[in-house]
């Protein structure tokens, strides 16, 4: 089994996080072995593929996940765990690229993801430690000049649940004199994100579905009618593949490859804090930043720091996690200074380059998602919804992002990495000056 899942997860095991240590099911590999039928059949137990699937069980069809390693092995669970709503790309960028009735559409779902999580863990009983409210946070008096035409942006298409915090109004929600000010969305949340996909499988298999884990893909036959999903062990027939490997895919799917890149960003876990911990966030929401490369941030169930930020394009992980994150975590929380840091971690999530979520086909039968570009907790539930709706036959949200136009990365697939890079230095430095 370890030789199958070598490819691109080493033995399979989950890696060394707080999410892994603190998960709450434990699961026993289902095996793909021999050849499966199926109405449905999806690459990657994250998100996405949860999602697709648990919406087209609730419809009645027989829906098959193939994984390559464990439920949420990949950015599913390893991730910040905060509902964050929007994209990567603002709404401001897709009106501008794509025009106002892409805006407008856009803007009409954002907050969609949000809510379909809470469905979710409500419907099947899902103990994930879900919390409501984020924050975002200002640097600068040019941060909160965005976040005010962030919030006047979005109450233009219906959403009014956004609070200007200035800075005295900031400090009473998350205690740091690191910021300006923020602002507070009421709809947002958090939660233990691995804790959750593993629910989320274990709310299909209630459903009838089976997810199979440790059953690395070796290729796809995306052109057939009937697509067939192939491991080294088994095949999946079905009459309806969807495709949601996302930053792990590799290259499985070569049509795809091209399309994104993995970006890695890190984590760090401290030791429990105890009493300290609510006098730190003693609004126990989320925060991320609004910087180009951003940090973010939470406090676990059990009172530890949560803090992440970093990005390493190309996906490789930086050789000592706990020494590229504790700065930041210190700048932000002087009094965590010397804290003791009990996990760390890295982990993969699929860039676009317009960074714009992706959604389409390949072949007759054949559907795909990705490129969340780091937003794919709320994102990717609201594309497995819409998946399972055109799937269903309703194909009108559907067609809506199979037709936005993808840009590829400058440099190709071989200096895209490089290239990505030198182009946030331009924006490391705006933030760096308040620009």
């Amino acid at each position: 089994m370890a030789n199958d899942t070598r490819s691109y997860a080493g033995d399979g095991r989950y890696p060394d996080s707080y999410y892994a240590a603190s998960r709450n099911i434990i699961r026993t590999p289902k095996i793909l072995e021999g050849e499966v039928r199926a109405d449905v059949a999806v690459l990657g137990a994250g998100y996405s593929g949860l999602s697709t699937a648990i919406h087209l069980a609730e419809k009645g069809y027989k829906v098959v996940v193939v994984e390559g390693a464990g439920v949420g092995w990949g950015a599913s669970g390893r991730n910040g765990g905060q509902i964050v709503n929007g994209l990567n790309a603002s709404l401001d960028t897709i009106r501008r690229r794509y025009g106002e009735e892409a805006g407008a559409f856009v803007g009409s779902l954002v907050q969609e993801g949000g809510k379909i999580i809470r469905r979710i863990v409500a419907q099947y009983g899902i103990d994930c430690d879900l919390k409501d409210g984020n924050i975002y946070a200002a640097y600068t008096s040019a941060h909160m000049k965005e976040l005010e035409h962030k919030k006047a942006l979005w109450e233009r298409y219906g959403m009014n649940d956004h609070q200007l915090l200035d800075k005295a109004a900031m400090r009473k929600l998350v205690n740091t004199d690191a910021y300006v000010g923020g602002m507070l969305d009421t709809t947002g949340g958090h939660m233990h994100p691995l804790n959750l996909v593993l629910g989320e499988a274990k709310a299909l298999e209630s459903l009838g579905g089976i997810v199979y884990e440790q059953s690395p893909v070796t290729r796809v036959e995306h052109e057939a009618d009937k697509p067939v999903i192939h491991t080294a062990r088994g095949r999946v027939i079905a009459d309806v593949a969807v495709l949601c490997g996302n930053a792990y895919l590799g290259n499985v799917v070569p049509k795809l490859v091209s399309r994104v890149m993995p970006v890695s960003t890190q984590m760090i876990a401290t030791e429990p804090l105890g009493d300290r911990a609510d006098a730190l966030i003693p609004s126990d929401t989320c925060v991320e930043d609004v910087r180009y490369i951003l940090d973010y941030f939470r406090l676990s169930a059990d009172k530890r720091m949560i803090f992440g930020g970093g990005t390493v394009y190309g996906g490789t992980d930086p050789a000592d996690v706990r020494a590229k994150i504790r700065p930041n975590l210190e700048k932000v929380f002087p009094s965590l200074k010397g804290v003791k840091i009990d996990y760390a971690w890295s982990g993969n999530f699929a860039l676009s380059f317009s960074r714009v979520p992706q959604m389409g086909k390949i072949g007759k039968n054949t559907y795909f998602a990705h490129g969340y570009s780091g937003h794919g907790v709320t994102g990717s539930h609201l594309f497995g919804k819409i998946l399972s709706e055109a799937i269903h036959g309703d194909v009108s949200r559907f067609s809506r992002f199979e037709k936005l136009p993808w840009i590829p990365f400058p440099g190709g697939r071989m200096f895209r990495a490089q290239y990505s890079t030198i182009g946030s230095w331009w924006y490391q430095f705006k933030d760096a000056f308040g620009l």
